[in-house]
């Protein structure tokens, strides 16, 4: 049986039911981060004693009579209870297959989460997992001192400088709140980052006031002049930490400290008996310059995946000749390029 849930009370309840959600799936982070034309839903089937649900961002596909359903930002995918390996997900399929063809939902694509149990026994055969590249974790439940054996030699040079020239406070102002959004801000022009990044105030604040799932940013402070020289936003859920956010004054990049605020949440996230602290990968997926960083603190590497589903080939076709083939002098209908292939704006 397929439920749609909309509400945050029935969400919630749902959310307290399967094994274990990560932030990325509470109602709350749904709502924070949607886009004006994104309608955030649950999508629950229930199978005797099992339960898959699965966050999903609904959208209307311009110009047509058709929707879609995307991921927020982050690692979301299906919440499970009761899915072992000999789980058949025959029954879930032609179930949500139904619901997608009798709603006009032409795809889905989501983000899956490293560290949620049996999302791709959920998935197997429905659609195409693809596996794009790895995200750093390290491995909280590790001894504090063990974790260090991992660090690069270089970076435990770096973090010793940033702690001699440096302190960690917790932001508890607003004031120490907008200097943290400030560098952000910073940060992201100076990489050149894509518009979706500059988060508007609000949504750092209301992350901040969520009771879904706890929230802290780390402020990095100048020895003697206490100017607050860096930040970073992490939230915590079920003993899972997330590195989400995070800016530095580049006049004060030669002090490390991003590589001291990552160590100090380290350190609190042992402290506080979490179980992996995820500090993502390289921009757009890629084993870049910023996965290189992230490695130099760990080589407990976990797979990103996505999933891509097309509920209606014919349709999902159709809507690329109409409003892709014009403007895409490389059109070919097995790009995997961007997907949902008709949203490409390249």
């Amino acid at each position: 049986m397929i439920d749609i849930i909309t509400n945050k009370e029935p969400w919630d309840e749902v959310l307290k039911m399967v094994d274990i959600y990560d932030f990325y799936h509470t109602y709350d982070y749904h709502h924070i981060s949607k886009k004006n034309d994104e309608q955030p839903v649950l999508i629950k089937y229930s199978e005797d004693d099992k339960v898959i649900a699965l966050p999903l961002l609904l959208r209307e596909i311009p110009e047509s009579q058709f929707h879609d359903f995307t991921s927020v930002y982050g690692y979301a995918g299906p919440l499970s209870k009761n899915i072992d390996v000999n789980f058949d997900n025959s029954n879930f399929i032609k179930e949500f297959n139904n619901y997608l063809n009798n709603n006009n939902i032409i795809s889905v694509f989501s983000r899956l989460n490293p560290f949620i149990p049996n999302q791709e026994k959920c998935l197997r055969n429905f659609g195409e997992l693809c596996s794009l590249s790895h995200i750093v974790n390290i491995d909280v439940t590790l001894g504090i001192e063990e974790q260090k054996h991992s660090y690069h030699k270089r970076l435990r040079t770096h973090i010793n400088k940033a702690r001699r020239e440096s302190y960690v406070k917790t932001a508890e102002t607003k004031e120490e709140v907008m200097a943290y959004i400030d560098l952000y801000y910073a940060n992201m022009k100076r990489v050149n980052a894509k518009n979706e990044y500059f988060f508007d105030h609000d949504y750092f604040f209301q992350l901040l006031k969520s009771q879904d799932f706890n929230t802290r940013i780390l402020l990095a402070i100048e020895k003697g002049t206490d100017k607050i020289i860096a930040g970073a936003l992490f939230i915590e859920t079920n003993k899972i930490v997330q590195y989400h956010l995070s800016g530095s004054d580049f006049a004060y990049l030669n002090l490390f400290p991003i590589k001291l605020l990552i160590d100090e949440m380290r350190i609190i996230a042992s402290q506080e008996n979490c179980k992996f602290l995820n500090l993502g990968g390289g921009v757009g997926s890629k084993e870049d310059s910023l996965f290189l960083f992230k490695s130099s603190f760990s080589q407990d590497f976990k797979n990103f995946t996505t999933w891509k589903c097309i509920s209606d080939i014919e349709k999902y076709e159709a809507l690329i000749m109409e409003k892709m083939k014009p403007k895409c002098d490389s059109f070919k209908k097995a790009c995997t390029n961007f997907f949902p292939c008709y949203r490409c704006k390249n």
